[in-house]
């Protein structure tokens, strides 16, 4: 698959201020993808190589897209049938390396027309785990935590086509400063969409 980023802005505020990083120099980039035919993202080393620097430390595009498409049953489904599904991301910045796993359980609840395309409206209940350690103003950190919520999406089975998905989840974590006695804990709620704006 090939992927051109249009547009692309990123906003962070923070103690210090705005603190939201230049994204001139990633409009316009082209990369490669490759994904199974059930939807895993099986290698996105060309979102790697497009970088920008966020708060001095340098940031690429591929945290964005290795968790990006839902995965398939990859067997005939009815509306109330369940399968499993795992996703795991690596990212990596100058001085952190953060790990998450998921493990979701996928329903097939109904079907909807969306844009006129008949769509598989799957809901995924989704649990994970994070991880991670690194380096901030000289001392070392470790991350510890968890993740949970919802994701719902919609597939043009006739089409193919990823349509339309809502997505909604709560993380509880823990970071340990070990020089300074430690433990500073940070709840973040996150909530995403994305919508097919386009078809050729």
């Amino acid at each position: 698959m090939g992927v051109t980023i249009d547009d692309i802005a990123v906003s962070v505020t923070g103690p210090q201020g705005d603190m939201s990083p230049d994204m001139a120099s990633v409009k316009g980039k082209s990369f490669d993808m490759v994904l199974s035919p059930l939807g895993s993202e099986v290698d996105v080393t060309g979102a790697e190589a497009i970088s920008y620097s966020l708060a001095g430390e340098s940031r690429t595009l591929a945290s964005g897209f290795k968790m990006f498409f839902p995965d398939l049953a990859g067997k005939p489904i009815k509306i109330g049938d369940t399968w499993p599904s795992t996703s795991s991301m690596e990212e990596k910045t100058g001085s952190m390396t953060i790990k998450v796993d998921l493990q979701l359980v996928n329903t097939l609840e109904a079907f909807e027309t969306i844009d006129g395309m008949e769509c598989a409206r799957i809901a995924s209940q989704v649990t994970g785990t994070i991880t991670g350690s690194g380096q901030q103003q000289g001392m070392d950190l470790t991350f510890a935590g968890t993740s949970k919520g919802k994701d719902v999406y919609f597939f043009a089975v006739k089409e193919g086509y990823y349509v339309k998905a809502t997505s909604e989840s709560t993380t509880e974590m823990s970071i340990d400063v070990a020089a300074a006695g430690m433990t500073i804990p940070v709840n973040q709620t996150t909530k995403s969409e994305v919508k097919l704006t386009g078809k050729q």
